[in-house]
């Protein structure tokens, strides 16, 4: 019996658009191209440090840094591709990456590395030193040089550093097998949390990437666009105009491909048969939206505290938020959610991480004798920030708190 497809249907006349798409995976972060234009100086000196593990000898460990879109994950994880391909006889050569935003504590990166070498760890349970062992043991079972990825590795570092001083001093006890870190960070200033041991054996080497001006960003995308889209499917000015607006927002050509892969969408969604500037600046607006929700989403509490204190403050008509405002007001929050309050200080640096993030705006006030303090000022809008907020089940309870005048008026 021979099967008709049924004519019509949900997707029948979606599926007979086509017409924009080849390949839209190739403008998704995860995709790693087998070329990576401007690049070649940071590729060789990755390269450099890694190097000696074809010879069986020790890497040096190595710090990538970066600003986000700047090309860090696709480079380190092109060179360790290179790198595993050209291991040859007894010297056998392994990389393993991991994401700490999602692979984010101890145990679970120890874990992950122990599954790599086919050991069967329970996703809790187990104590961490018996996890780490079981990974020490399996790596040590053959003559290798393991190479590890910890992309986002301030991520990791927030929740302590047990787990880079181990995997730091593993070489130690191993006696077959050798380990290099990668650790790749958007943070400079991360290693600061960092004990002196831990930070001067991560730190053995350095690389700094640059970001990208909207020239390099349109070649990116002018060599991903060949094979992302069908002929003709794009408007000449599409690809200036996203590697323009990529190139104001600090050469991040991984917005950049988004951007371009949402305009396609836009327009492919609107029946176009091409790509033009107005699904450009449609697509920057959503992702602009969507990318705040996602960071909100996914700040920690403390964060979406500090957060909360401040769109209160600034609904009750409170002028020239600072620093002790906020934290006057983050302590009676932080009760009702039934969670301790950090110091003064830690506060200070997690409004200058929301400052980074561009949820709010600070600027530095001298207060002469007094001292100096920050005002802050919130970059997006007070009513959409809270509704986010509010839709973390832990901060429902602040729904219909009221701020004591006391609160809105703590300046010093």
């Amino acid at each position: 019996m021979i099967l008709v497809p049924i004519s019509g249907g949900l997707f029948a006349d979606l599926l007979a658009q086509g017409g924009i798409f080849q390949s839209r995976d190739v403008l998704r972060p995860t995709y790693t191209p087998t070329e990576l234009p401007h690049r070649k100086e940071q590729i060789n000196n990755l390269a450099s440090v890694l190097v000696p593990a074809l010879r069986g000898e020790t890497p040096s460990n190595v710090l990538i840094y970066g600003k986000t879109g700047t090309g860090k994950t696709a480079v380190a994880k092109y060179v360790g591709k290179e790198l595993e391909e050209a291991s040859f006889g007894d010297i056998k050569c392994a990389v393993i990456y991991i994401n700490c935003e999602v692979v984010d504590t101890q145990y679970r990166v120890l874990a992950h590395l122990a599954r790599h070498f086919d050991k069967d760890i329970p996703m809790t349970g187990w104590p961490t030193d018996q996890v780490y062992a079981e990974f020490r043991n399996a790596l040590d079972e053959e003559k290798q040089v393991v190479v590890i990825m910890l992309d986002e590795v301030d991520k990791l570092v927030r929740k302590g550093d047990d787990v880079l001083y181990n995997l730091s001093r593993v070489n130690s006890e191993l006696l077959r097998s050798r380990v290099s870190l990668i650790g790749i960070s958007n943070d400079l200033k991360f290693t600061e949390f960092l004990d002196p041991r831990v930070k001067s054996s991560l730190g053995e080497d350095e690389i700094i990437f640059p970001p990208y001006d909207a020239e390099q960003i349109r070649e990116i995308l002018e060599q991903r666009a060949k094979v992302a889209f069908c002929p003709g499917a794009l408007q000449e000015s599409v690809i200036p105009l996203c590697a323009a607006f990529a190139a104001q927002e600090h050469g991040d050509a991984r917005r950049a491909l988004d951007l371009l892969r949402t305009s396609g969408e836009l327009a492919e969604r609107a029946r176009s048969a091409v790509v033009d500037e107005s699904h450009v600046r449609q697509a920057r607006e959503k992702i602009e939206q969507d990318r705040v929700e996602e960071v909100i989403k996914t700040l920690p509490t403390q964060s979406k505290l500090v957060l909360y204190g401040i769109i209160l403050l600034e609904e009750q008509g409170a002028r020239n938020i600072t620093t002790s405002a906020v934290y006057n007001i983050y302590k009676q929050l932080c009760p009702l959610v039934e969670t301790d309050f950090l110091t003064h200080r830690r506060i200070t640096d997690l409004i200058a991480e929301l400052d980074m993030l561009g949820i709010l705006h600070t600027i530095v006030i001298s207060k002469g004798r007094y001292g100096r303090t920050k005002e802050i000022t919130l970059s997006v809008y007070s009513g959409k920030l809270k509704g986010i907020l509010l839709q973390d089940y832990r901060l429902k309870v602040l729904a219909n708190v009221n701020v004591p005048q006391q609160s809105r008026l703590g300046l010093v």
